[in-house]
């Protein structure tokens, strides 16, 4: 998910989404433990997702504070 399409989305869908992406995180963790994992690239991927997730949410409730 690009930042454009991040910064549409209202804070309850980002908390939501954040959410999800830290289970699915979870999960693949646990299967590269396992060796399980075929794409060790998705880790990274979902961790800067949320990273992305996480400055757009402090950004909005910043502004909204500031108001």
């Amino acid at each position: 998910m690009k930042i454009k399409e991040i910064r549409e989305l209202s804070e309850q869908e980002l908390n939501t989404r954040g959410r999800d992406l830290r289970k699915e995180a979870f999960h693949l963790r646990l299967q590269q433990q396992s060796g399980q994992l075929e794409k060790p690239s998705q880790i990274r991927e979902i961790r800067r997702e949320v990273a992305r997730i996480e400055t757009v949410l402090t950004t909005k409730r910043n502004l909204s504070k500031s108001k």
